[in-house]
């Protein structure tokens, strides 16, 4: 509330020292009063995918989710020559249009009415080649000749998109299945510019990914008549051209709001970002991705100084802060420098939660355009940095080209951010700045051109993964059982540590690969190692978890989690189990089950291709075969037993024609 009031007192000394003549006023009211709303019914102005994000992270619903009461909207438009704009409930204000003075004093005295400020003038153009326009420099594109890039990745991106992406790693999460499916993403723009006909944006048409539109500049459904700005920082997000570019998250749904007005510079283009920010809210979105910012404006004395920078003062800067108290992830870029005024960083990227996005290069070099950093009140900013440099991009005439601006690198982060945060939906939105901060190739440094630095979304990936990985230990009998849970796809392999008492490193003692699966999901394991050591105390156990087995280049592994257990009577070998790792070992689990499935176990120093998998019944006869192959070392096979009737059942495991283990299986 402090933050709401020191805007609108601002806004209040400005307009009144101003002899502009206005057209659009906001109106400030004192309380939600009399309305029908309650916080104990939400559903009647939440999405219930808004309700269910408050609920998964604990987010209290308060009074500013309450919608502006209804009689006092309807009091303010029932005033003759006066027209509702948009009412904002973060705010709890209503911007009208209207240039008769009487209307303006028979609001101010209205009961509930707490201030009437004029907020743009009465002059309004509507020439999209007004000199005047916001993003010309970054409407400028280049046009980019097709070059394909041969691949081994999920997407051929083409190779300039490539060297975007993979400045973050982040063909990383397209390869273990993350590309924003059930994934939201409002984008706050300008415009988007004939997105339903551009090729761009094929994909996300045929496949209705665009849930909703709205237009609070001209108050209409449609957003395609308007600038480009918006459709092409959609597209770094949205493309799916094989071959020649492919976004950052292809598979996610969106919503595209149009706040605002690119020909003039007014503080009503704040408000109407904070209506799109509740909108995206309501709608259930996960993510903002903005690329405007406001620091100049048409009105004298408006202007948002750098001093006043500071994350309490600009009222979009504040709206951004809700939406992350919402728990949305928002994205803004830093600005751009034009002149002294925008050297440093433009509301609403001063947002303390909100994630400030600087640009580089595909080489990672800083652009000398990207507005500095920190804010007024000393936060790190930009919070990080991504391409924005010869960005790819979609372009009015249905080609593809490159274009600059910190505008093109927001979104390129908030799509791999997308991304990310599907694999980890159990983590709030903070958490996942944070994972993407420390994930800053200068996080030790951070500086004021590009905060933490440029992130590496597989680093991400793996510290989250060690945050929600989970592993027990159990002793029984000379064995030690491994349990963990933990995330995976088949491509990726676990190899099993041991620190025995007495012994100051770990040593591999097994391996296992993961249960198939081209999309990350949530898998539990277990491994079991037999003691022959003779040792007493306690036995540590860690499970290395191979998340990127592809090339040496790409190889990143994450020691997701650490067990351990106390064995208080020594243990020697007995002819039984597997005491010698150059033996074979084949054994299953549990042995006696009633499950569909068991595990398994092999284990050989070598590798087989040929592995025939005979399972008879106790009068011979073969009931299951399969054929499989392993590498050295243990593996994990998962045994479909779910059509094999109660009784006992031999298992014969063969290496090509040589039989090399045995082991019984009774179904209850």
């Amino acid at each position: 509330m402090k933050k709401i009031l020191s805007f609108l007192i601002a806004i209040f000394l400005l307009v009144a020292s101003s002899e502009a003549q206005f057209s659009r006023y906001l109106v400030k009211l004192k309380n939600k009063g009399g309305t029908s709303f309650t916080l104990a019914n939400p559903s009647q102005y939440l999405s219930a995918r808004a309700i269910d994000r408050r609920i998964r992270y604990a987010i209290a619903i308060d009074s500013t989710d309450l919608p502006v009461t209804p009689a006092y909207i309807t009091q303010i438009d029932n005033v003759a020559n006066v027209t509702i704009l948009n009412a904002s409930k973060w705010l709890n204000s209503v911007s009208i249009l209207t240039t008769d003075a009487n209307a303006i004093t028979t609001i101010s005295s209205l009961p509930f009415v707490e201030t009437v400020v004029g907020i743009a003038a009465r002059t309004v153009t509507t020439d999209n080649n007004n000199s005047r326009k916001k993003f010309a420099g970054e409407n400028i594109i280049t046009p980019l000749l097709p070059a394909a890039r041969v691949t081994t990745d999920f997407y051929s991106y083409g190779t300039n998109a490539y060297n975007e992406i993979h400045l973050h790693n982040g063909e990383f999460l397209h390869n273990i299945g993350l590309r924003g499916q059930g994934m939201q993403i409002a984008m706050l723009d300008g415009g988007f510019f004939n997105y339903t006909t551009l090729k761009a944006f094929d994909s996300v048409n045929i496949n209705g990914q665009v849930l909703s539109t709205w237009d609070f500049v001209d108050r209409q459904a449609s957003v395609v008549e308007d600038d480009s700005h918006g459709m092409m920082c959609f597209s770094t997000i949205a493309a799916n051209i094989p071959g020649q570019f492919v976004g950052k998250a292809p598979k996610a749904s969106f919503h595209l709001y149009r706040t605002e007005d690119v020909v003039t510079e007014y503080v009503i283009e704040e408000h109407n970002w904070a209506c799109a920010a509740e909108r995206a809210d309501s709608a259930g979105s996960d993510i903002i991705s903005s690329s405007l910012g406001y620091t100049t404006f048409d009105l004298p004395g408006a202007d948002h100084p750098y001093a006043d920078r500071n994350g309490n003062i600009a009222m979009i800067t504040i709206a951004a802060d809700l939406a992350a108290k919402k728990g949305i992830l928002v994205f803004n870029s830093v600005g751009n420098i034009i002149d002294a005024s925008t050297q440093f960083l433009s509301p609403p990227a001063d947002g303390d939660s909100v994630v400030a996005v600087g640009s580089v290069n595909t080489s990672g070099v800083v652009a000398g355009s990207s507005s500095y950093g920190p804010s007024a009140d000393g936060q790190i900013k930009p919070d990080v940095a991504s391409v924005g440099v010869l960005a790819v991009v979609q372009s009015t005439s249905n080609t593809i080209g490159v274009s600059s601006g910190t505008s093109f690198a927001c979104p390129n982060m908030a799509g791999l951010a997308t991304c990310l945060w599907q694999g980890f939906p159990e983590y709030n939105n903070m958490k996942m700045v944070k994972a993407i901060q420390q994930a800053g190739s200068i996080v030790a440094s951070p500086n004021d051109r590009i905060g933490y630095g440029i992130p590496n979304m597989k680093l991400a990936f793996g510290r989250l993964l060690t945050e929600y990985a989970t592993s027990s230990a159990t002793f029984n009998a000379c064995k030690v059982t491994l349990s963990w849970q933990t995330k995976d796809v088949g491509a990726m392999k676990f190899e099993i540590e041991r620190k025995a008492p007495g012994e100051t490193i770990f040593t591999k003692v097994g391996e296992m690969n993961p249960q198939a699966g081209t999309v990350l999901a949530m898998h539990s394991y277990q491994f079991e190692n037999t003691l022959t050591n003779g040792l007493t105390g306690i036995f540590s156990y860690r499970i290395r978890q191979i998340i990127d087995t592809a090339t040496a280049a790409a190889f990143a592994d994450a020691y997701i989690d650490t067990a351990t257990v106390t064995v208080n009577a020594g243990c020697f070998p007995t002819g039984t189990g597997n005491p010698d790792p150059d033996k074979v070992n084949v054994m299953v689990f549990p042995n006696l089950t009633s499950n569909s499935t068991v595990m398994l176990v092999i284990e050989t120093p070598y590798a087989i291709t040929t592995m025939p998998i005979a399972v008879y019944d106790t009068k011979g006869r073969l009931v299951l075969q399969l054929k499989k192959s392993k590498i050295a070392g243990r593996t994990t096979i998962d045994l479909p037993v779910d059509k094999l009737s109660k009784g006992k059942y031999y298992i014969k495991v063969m290496s090509g024609q040589k039989m090399i283990g045995t082991t019984e299986l009774i179904k209850l």
